[in-house]
């Protein structure tokens, strides 16, 4: 999927995002505020947000002029340019909360098209597809996986990117690597490389990947073919692919897709993210994590590929002292630049 194919950078967005907007859950709408290049983001929508503008509720200072407001009516008398509402959450048991239900078609009736990241899809949906119909508007559901007919098996085509291809991997589930693949990217352009990127989750679409794909949604047979023609696609009108990885290698439930991913990333260099204090995995508690060094001789000894650096959530230099890598914060000022300087001397 790709939305820059159907909105133009800084489309006017209004985010639901109710009851978990600054929250761990609330990564995508959180994700899109603080990193969208594509949604011009107007109003953030969350009754039970104590914080009345999004830069207080996320510490980020860029945010600060974004309110936060009760109900999606509020937010349309806000921003009534809004040519879109994004539900930026995705509630316990997946399904549209009824609560939600006249909010949504009020956007609607004000033309607001709706993009999805909710497990069930409204364009399947009789009742919305008649609703987005009658008012003019268009229903996306970014976690829609590609038609059977845009399946295709891996067969080692993404060794023949012309560009060299940097893959973001993890010692877990949530630590970053979504943030870590986008600020990578970001300083690579204003370095003044012609750099692109490939999102696998929800968040990274809506904040305006060149390509994406919710790659827990497409049948594992499926998963490195998928993820080759992504980076293949990108890789035509860019220098550096960028390619946003998930789980872990060594990960119990996820692994099958974190293999899958690596194999059609066919990546020149890998950045591991890892936060040093989690002992267990996320979600998981009786799964013990298993560390960065077990990590990153899973991923050498799978591919030949290098793993250049580590996205840490602890002290970059004892991080760097205990594993050998060099390591950064990548929400420090100069985290980015010192794990592209790092990524750049591997490739």
């Amino acid at each position: 999927m790709d939305l820059r194919r159907k909105y133009d950078e800084d489309t006017p967005a209004i985010v639901l995002a109710e009851g978990e907007f600054g929250h761990p859950e609330g990564k995508t709408a959180n994700g899109i505020v603080m990193h969208g290049e594509l949604f011009d983001v107007q109003a953030v929508v969350d009754s039970t947000c104590p914080s009345s503008y999004a830069g207080a509720a996320l510490d980020w200072s860029a945010a600060d002029d974004v309110p936060v407001v009760e109900t999606v009516t509020e937010a349309l008398n806000q921003a009534p340019d809004a040519a879109v509402l994004v539900i930026g959450v995705a509630p316990a048991g997946g399904d549209l909360p009824e609560a939600w239900v006249e909010a949504i078609q009020r956007a609607m009736e004000r033309g607001c098209d709706v993009v999805s990241g909710l497990h069930v899809f409204l364009s399947e949906r009789p009742v919305w597809t008649e609703r987005a119909q009658q008012h003019g508007v268009d229903l996306v559901d970014v976690r829609k996986p590609p038609s059977v007919s845009d399946l295709t098996l891996g067969d080692g085509r993404g060794d023949e990117a012309d560009a060299d291809v940097v893959l973001t991997m993890g010692t877990d589930c949530a630590v970053g690597k979504r943030t870590t693949t986008f600020e990578l990217y970001r300083a690579a352009t204003e370095a003044g490389l012609d750099a692109g990127w490939v999102a696998t989750g929800q968040t990274g679409i809506l904040v305006g990947s060149d390509r994406g794909v919710v790659i827990d949604r497409v049948p594992a047979d499926f998963v490195s073919g998928v993820v080759e023609d992504m980076v293949l696609d990108v890789a035509t009108d860019h220098d550096i692919v960028f390619v946003e990885g998930q789980a872990a290698l060594t990960h119990t439930a996820y692994g099958g897709v974190t293999l899958g991913l690596l194999h059609g990333a066919a990546p020149d260099a890998v950045v591991l993210a890892d936060d040093p204090s989690r002992k267990a995995r996320s979600h998981f508690d009786d799964l013990t994590v298993a560390g960065v060094e077990a990590e990153r001789r899973a991923i050498t000894d799978l591919t030949e590929t290098t793993v250049a650096a580590l996205s840490t959530w602890g002290d970059p230099e004892a991080e760097t002292a205990r594993t050998g890598l060099p390591a950064a914060n990548i929400y420090d000022d100069d985290g980015p630049e010192t794990l592209l300087a790092a990524v750049l001397g591997a490739l």
